[in-house]
């Protein structure tokens, strides 16, 4: 699917996401101010963009949105950021040892523990203080997404990975690893990966390159699946409108293969094998979560069905699979969860 975009529509999402000076430099992290959490609870889940969710280690699902973070426990919200002052959040992680960062809009990260929060800026060496997911690897590492690079905090120290290093580009959106210990990252431009020694970004297609990645996984194969889009031209006197192949993809060490035509942001493989994906099917028509039958996966046309659409202006956003087996997925508007049968909106 070819398809000409102004580069000002491409931006609409991401309009938080201010570039940053670069910077490829490790700083030992300092003391900062401490604060306790005060909590509302609720029986009514964010009435604004959900950007992502998770599931804790109690079971709790955790809602990073543009009104803060949420807590729901099976029966009721509690929102743990309603002190914060303009609580906008992208996303929320439980590390192993069980404390929460949350990723925010324009504040940087917030870590909480024991019921009080630290928070950490590019004061203290964080990348930038647009930061869009949170991702912990094997070691511990805590890696952030941000809008001025890779930020990895090792528990003292940040450091921090921008194109002077070989990142593509210094606006990047996700951090994945995968089985061999190869970290992915989805950038604003073409996603590449990092061999703890050197970062290689990804071929491109009939001398075309990818653009603008939001999500890498890695399946039960060892395959990485993206969505994102080819970048095939660019229009106009001032080359603003940008002729884009949108899709869902599947790299396999050695081939790239085109999946679907739609659209795609967020990918998630569930228990069972199938790929779930929400993305903008063509521009100003509809968004879509959809699912890709795992029986039919690897076939040349797999078969896929759209759970939900949104027509218009709507987005959707973060995917998560509960342990009940549920799919919980956001919206510009709240959270819906799905249980195979009925689509609940919180």
């Amino acid at each position: 699917m070819k398809l000409y975009v102004p580069i000002c529509i491409l931006f609409l999402p991401f309009v938080f996401l201010i570039s940053c000076k670069d910077s490829n430099h490790t700083t030992v992290l300092k003391e900062n101010g401490k604060a306790e959490i005060s909590t509302i609870v609720t029986s009514f889940g964010p009435k604004g963009m959900v950007r992502n969710i998770r599931q804790d280690k109690n079971g709790n699902i955790l809602i990073a949105s543009f009104q803060g973070i949420f807590r729901y426990n099976g029966k009721s919200f509690t929102n743990l950021t309603s002190n914060i002052k303009s609580p906008s959040f992208w996303d929320v992680l439980e590390d192993k040892k069980g404390n929460l960062w949350f990723a925010s809009r324009d504040s940087g990260v917030y870590y909480y523990k024991q019921k009080s929060f630290k928070y950490y800026t590019t004061k203290d060496g964080l990348a930038s203080n647009q930061v869009t997911s949170i991702y912990e690897d094997k070691a511990g590492n805590i890696w952030f997404a941000t809008g001025g690079g890779a930020s990895r905090y090792d528990g003292k120290t940040f450091r921090n990975f921008t194109t002077k290093n070989g990142l593509s580009s210094n606006s990047v959106t996700s951090i994945m690893e995968d089985r061999t210990g190869k970290l992915w990252f989805g950038t604003r431009e073409e996603p590449c990966f990092y061999d703890g020694k050197e970062f290689t970004a990804f071929k491109k297609i009939n001398g075309k390159p990818f653009y603008n990645v939001w999500s890498i996984i890695e399946d039960r194969k060892g395959n990485i699946w993206f969505g994102g889009s080819i970048l095939k031209d660019r229009k106009g006197q001032k080359g603003d409108t940008l002729v884009l192949e949108y899709g869902l993809w599947r790299y396999d060490g050695h081939t790239y293969t085109k999946v679907s035509d739609k659209g795609t942001s967020i990918i998630l493989q569930d228990k069972k094998g199938n790929i779930w994906t929400t993305g903008a099917v063509k521009p100003n028509g509809y968004w879509a979560f959809s699912r890709y039958d795992e029986k039919t996966l690897y076939d040349k046309n797999p078969k896929v069905t759209e759970i939900f659409t949104l027509k218009g202006m709507g987005m959707l956003c973060g995917i998560l699979e509960a342990k009940d087996g549920s799919i919980w997925f956001g919206s510009l508007a709240c959270v819906y969860r799905y249980d195979g049968t009925t689509i609940t909106q919180f």
